[in-house]
């Protein structure tokens, strides 16, 4: 009785590398999709073609250089391309990241390229389960946890808003109405006095406004945002100046 041959870890057949890229073209895709849903730099083919190119370059690591693993002289490494891809997507991430003013935007962006880029290698090396099971867990992640962030975390984070007066004292009972009617918090109030240059003319006569700054929290509601606040608080009768950061 003969035993039949072992396969041959370093070859691969032509059907098992189709699907190996077709599902890594499917997972990337699915992150790609929710990426583009929520209007991120880095969408659907920008998503699919990292994962993909991950993909290909994992099967070149392990199964490309398979005509030289008898060779005496020549050590097979399946890992070394993969060391490679991490670090060149994380230049690719860096080109998501923003940063303007106070606020850095598109790290996010940048975390899931990275994930996707993973995903790519633990598909290309056969790893089917595990980069499924990390597919779902990404697209929880950014659909169902960026809910709950805006909701929890994000609705407590402090808003700063400026308000130039003339009169603070007539609409200071209407501005606190505004701001209750909206569910906003008020953190913190201060009384400044405004610039020279922010004076305002009346009957001749230079006027100086009162500054008054605000550091708010806004309410978990789609209908309630800076923008409505703003709108509303500029339109009583006394407030020369508003604005947000």
């Amino acid at each position: 009785m003969t035993l039949s041959a072992a396969p041959n870890p370093w070859i691969i057949g032509e059907m098992d590398i189709l699907f190996r890229l077709t599902l890594a073209l499917v997972l990337g895709g699915l992150i790609g999709f929710e990426r583009e849903q929520s209007n991120h730099a880095a969408g659907f083919r920008t998503n699919i073609l990292v994962c993909l190119g991950a993909c290909l370059l994992m099967l070149l690591s392990i199964y490309g250089f398979s005509d030289f693993v008898e060779e005496p002289n020549v050590r097979v490494d399946p890992a070394r391309l993969a060391a490679a891809v991490i670090t060149g997507v994380g230049f690719l991430g860096a080109g998501t990241i923003l940063f303007t003013g106070k606020s850095i935007t598109g790290l996010t962006t940048a975390a899931s390229l990275w994930v996707v880029a993973a995903i790519g290698l633990a598909v290309g090396a056969g790893f089917y389960f595990a980069s499924s099971c990390v597919t779902v867990m990404v697209l929880l992640t950014l659909w169902l946890f960026n809910k709950l962030e805006k909701r929890y975390i994000k609705a407590k984070k402090e808003h700063l808003i400026k308000i130039h007066a003339a009169d603070l004292s007539l609409v200071m009972s209407k501005l606190t109405g505004i701001l209750n009617d909206r569910k906003v918090t008020v953190k913190k109030m201060m009384l400044e006095d405004a610039e020279p240059s922010d004076s305002v003319s009346r009957g001749g006569e230079a006027q100086s406004l009162t500054r008054l700054v605000l550091h708010v929290t806004m309410p978990y509601n789609k209908n309630v945002t800076m923008m409505t606040v703003l709108d509303d608080l500029k339109k009583l009768e006394g407030i020369r100046w508003v604005s947000s950061e």
